[in-house]
């Protein structure tokens, strides 16, 4: 039985299935292993980590009358509060921007999910070279060149004017290899839409997407060798790593292109609520807004992207267990504003429908967050692929719904990208 509990209540004999919190908090490279060695458990205790899962059925269980809750209750849980979103009226944090040009930016109509993501795939293409030679230079101490890194952000912004879940969705695609790179592309994307839902300004929703791109600048400052490794972490290592966000804001600081709101992010965007972030431990309203967005964008895309030492978990998880970890680590208004601009089940979320069929999610539905469009391939009841279809859940008369949330490691079918893109893997 999986059971979630405080890290003080951690014990040698345990069986540790899961950290409550993403692998960037931590230099543990994997969990699933019963705790035998003291110096783990003082090092588990020493992170940033409040809660960790427990496997009571290979492991110790937890000790009388210690407080602890069970996969079953918290994922009832977390889905009573996603289910709570359809209902509530538009999280604003700041005064909604006026109504757009009637014209779509660049002179292109809004785009179809489809036609947009072969966009995408071209914007993601130029975006990795532009970012790559970014942080080439930054490794030589040239400054970012401020104009070249706005341009980028407009294409990025006005394709997901167009259709925001494309290109956050193509983005994801990134290998291991190209981790550090995309990952300013995707978290630049993210951070657009995100503005966007939250009613910043065009002036501060460009802002946002500058502060995405440049989030992660002091990444180049970290030895490959120790950024790509693709094992477990020496306490060294990861402190080493954590110095990233104060390399950035110096690199950025000296370079003297940009604005105070982006070095902010750069520099914080690992702080957490409950003040255990780093490097400065700021709590609460001492985070700036466009950190504490920061913060929700780049683990996201963190944890649903394939890293040298992890693959990436589904993307409607990955949700699921940010929500698991939203009271001390991100702003909850935000997060709630987060899950309302991708979806409850994003695009490439594996799904299991009433019928018993097996779907990949092809596109937000415009007016439910429950209700997208599916891609079904599989039947659970033949144990056989099916014909693709698309189903779209929020048409009328409907009778599928998604019913649970299916782990694709656990199916690993070859062509899951390729099925929800109709593209190839990869495709930039």
């Amino acid at each position: 039985m999986l059971k979630r509990i405080r890290i003080q209540h951690l014990t040698l004999g345990m069986y540790l299935h899961e950290f409550c919190g993403s692998w960037m908090d931590h230099p543990f490279w994997r969990a699933k292993f019963v705790l035998k060695d003291p110096k783990d458990l003082a090092r588990i205790q020493a992170t940033a980590i409040d809660e960790v899962w427990i496997d009571t059925s290979k492991g110790l269980d937890v000790a009388a009358g210690v407080t602890s809750v069970s996969r079953e209750e918290a994922d009832l849980q977390i889905d009573s509060e996603f289910a709570l979103l359809e209902d509530m009226p538009a999280i604003v944090i700041a005064p909604p921007p006026p109504p757009p040009a009637p014209v779509a930016p660049r002179g292109r109509l809004p785009a179809t999910m489809q036609n947009e993501l072969k966009v995408a795939a071209s914007i993601c293409s130029e975006s990795k070279r532009a970012v790559v030679s970014m942080f080439n230079e930054a490794r030589l101490g040239k400054a970012v060149d401020s104009v070249s890194a706005q341009n980028l952000v407009e294409e990025i912004s006005d394709s997901v004017t167009r259709n925001p879940g494309a290109l956050i969705s193509l983005a994801r695609l990134k290998t291991a290899d190209d981790y550090t790179y995309m990952h300013s592309v995707a978290v630049c994307a993210m951070m657009v839409a995100l503005a966007k839902q939250v009613g910043l300004s065009e002036e501060h929703t460009r802002s946002a997407g500058m502060a995405g791109l440049l989030h992660d600048l002091g990444k180049a400052a970290i030895p490959l060798a120790v950024l790509n490794k693709p094992g477990k972490l020496t306490d060294d290592e990861f402190e080493v790593i954590k110095s990233h966000p104060v390399e950035g804001y110096n690199m950025l600081k000296e370079g003297g292109s940009v604005e105070d709101s982006v070095l902010d992010a750069c520099l914080h965007h690992h702080e957490k609520i409950d003040g255990s972030g780093y490097p400065d431990k700021l709590k609460g309203d001492e985070i700036t807004l466009i950190a504490r967005m920061t913060a929700i964008c780049d683990v996201y895309d963190a944890i649903t992207s394939d890293r040298p030492y992890k693959r990436g978990w589904d993307p409607s998880e990955s949700l699921r267990r940010m929500a698991e970890w939203t009271k001390g680590h991100f702003d909850p208004r935000l997060f709630q504003a987060f899950v309302k601009s991708i979806g409850i089940y994003p695009v490439g979320s594996l799904v299991r429908l009433t019928s018993g069929r097996i779907g990949v999610v092809m596109e937000q539905g415009e007016k439910s967050l429950t209700s997208p469009r599916v891609k079904v391939f599989f039947s659970t009841k033949s144990d056989l692929r099916i014909p693709p279809e698309v189903v779209d859940l929020a048409e009328p008369g409907c009778n599928e719904k998604v019913v649970a949330r299916e782990d694709p490691d656990k199916w690993r079918f070859p062509d899951l990208n390729e099925l929800w893109s109709g593209m190839p893997e990869r495709p930039w």
